[in-house]
C-alpha cells in the first residue's frame, strides 16, 4: 500500500515459491484510531509468474459505476492507477521489482497475534 495510492499490491507465495501479483484497485488508505480504512473499488489485476495478466471483475466494476457505488471522480483516478500500474509492472519498479518476488520474513521475528478486544489496541497520533 502506498500513500495516496488507488491500489496496492499483494505477492502470493505457493510452498515458499512465488505465484502471482494480485492488485486490488481501493481507495487510498487512511490510518484511523483502530487501523486502515479503505474501501475496495472492485476492479483487480492478477499477474502471474510468466508475465501474463488478466483483469476480474470489470462486470462488477462497471456495475458499481451504474449504481454510483464508484463515483466519475473514482473512474478517473481507478484509470490513472490502472495506466500507473501497467507502468510499473512493465519497468519492474515498485512492488514489481524482481527483488521482492525472493523477499522473506526473518525466521527470527515472532508470528504477530492480534488482541482479542480492539479496545485493547494502544491509540497513537502521528
Amino acid at each position: 500500500m502506498l500513500p495516496g495510492s488507488y491500489f496496492s499490491v499483494i505477492l502470493f507465495f505457493r510452498d515458499n515459491d512465488f505465484a502471482r501479483w494480485y492488485v486490488n484497485f481501493e481507495r487510498p488508505y487512511r490510518r484511523t484510531e483502530i487501523g486502515i480504512d479503505t474501501l475496495d473499488l472492485l476492479l483487480d489485476l492478477v499477474i502471474d509468474p510468466d508475465l501474463s495478466f488478466r483483469w476480474k471483475d470489470e462486470d462488477e466494476y462497471r456495475q458499481g459505476r451504474r449504481l454510483g457505488i464508484i463515483t466519475d471522480a473514482e473512474h478517473h483516478r481507478v484509470k490513472q492507477a490502472r495506466d500507473q500500474v501497467i507502468a510499473l509492472f512493465e519497468q519492474r519498479t515498485g512492488p514489481f521489482a524482481e527483488h521482492w518476488q525472493s523477499w522473506r520474513r526473518s525466521a527470527e521475528w515472532p508470528t504477530p497475534t492480534l488482541p482479542t478486544n480492539v479496545m485493547d489496541v494502544p491509540v497513537t497520533t502521528e
